[in-house]
């Protein structure tokens, strides 16, 4: 059994905000690749490769960043724990209508980008258990505990839930737009954050020289659902960056810019976390 994620923890906690990459897990298994009928090349492709890279400063301006090391090709923890696909696992029950299952893109993927299917058939009800029971719950369990332990330290929290889109993404949804945005926020039209909070967010990515749009395409999964909770000053900003400009998305290596967006995307967390240490931690009051 590995871990299944990692907190890189600051020296001391600074502020209110915490980040999270639940999609740039890289521990492909060898049972699991001796599973998939795909190559391991083509099963990383609906990773956020390198994701967590691109926000490792976070704990040096006093954040914590919570990664996943288990791959989105083995378990999405963008997904609810229940929302399991009937096509894919032998003995999961029937439910009513979800696109996502649908589409293959339940808490157990059975589709990676494309449409690619993972697997020749079925896999059995015990092992998508499993698997769960290995890589959902702790990560969420290590979740909420950060978010709990950043909310009780400030009075309120704010999660940056960091992944990537591919650049297709954004060309199939504004065909028309130009130029297209490189960022895209999800706060699930203000019912995940406050419109301050995404404001301040929006801001500190367009200080950093990024076209900047908000929920759409993505307007923010599971975890901005689950988790953002704006009357309780607990909100949740999803940010989808374009993997085109920081990665080759045909081969999944960095591109020579890496570096200039990785440090661009650090001037954006030097403030966004000035802006989350500037209320006094409620011990202090």
């Amino acid at each position: 059994m590995r871990d299944s994620f990692e907190i890189i923890r600051p020296k001391s906690l600074q502020n209110a905000i915490v980040f999270a990459s639940p999609h740039s897990g890289r521990q492909y298994s060898d049972g699991f690749l001796a599973q998939t009928i795909l190559n391991a090349h083509m099963i990383r492709s609906s990773e956020d490769a390198y994701v967590d890279q691109l926000f490792g400063d976070a704990p040096q301006f006093g954040s914590p960043l919570l990664r996943a090391l288990y791959p989105r090709a083995y378990v999405d923890l963008n997904r609810a724990a229940d929302e399991l696909d009937p096509a894919l696992i032998d003995g999961a029950p029937r439910t009513p209508h979800n696109p996502r299952i649908a589409s293959g893109l339940g808490v157990i993927p059975r589709v990676v980008a494309g449409g690619r299917a993972i697997y020749s058939g079925k896999i059995p009800l015990s092992q998508a258990q499993r698997r769960l029971e290995l890589a959902w719950h702790p990560y969420h369990n290590a979740l909420r505990s950060l978010l709990n332990e950043t909310h009780r330290a400030f009075g309120q929290v704010v999660l940056l839930d960091c992944h990537s889109m591919p650049h297709e993404a954004i060309e199939m949804y504004q065909r028309h737009t130009s130029p297209k945005p490189e960022i895209v926020l999800g706060d699930r039209h203000g019912a995940a954050a406050r419109s301050d909070v995404t404001d301040m967010i929006e801001g500190a990515f367009q200080s950093a020289g990024f076209r900047v749009a908000r929920n759409a395409p993505f307007a923010g999964a599971y975890i901005a659902h689950s988790y953002g909770r704006p009357s309780s000053r607990r909100d949740v900003v999803q940010i989808e960056i374009d993997r085109s400009l920081y990665m080759d998305e045909a081969r999944i290596v960095p591109l020579p810019e890496f570096a200039q967006v990785q440090q661009r995307i650090s001037q954006a967390i030097s403030i966004i976390t000035a802006w989350g240490s500037n209320e006094m931690p409620l011990a202090a009051e």
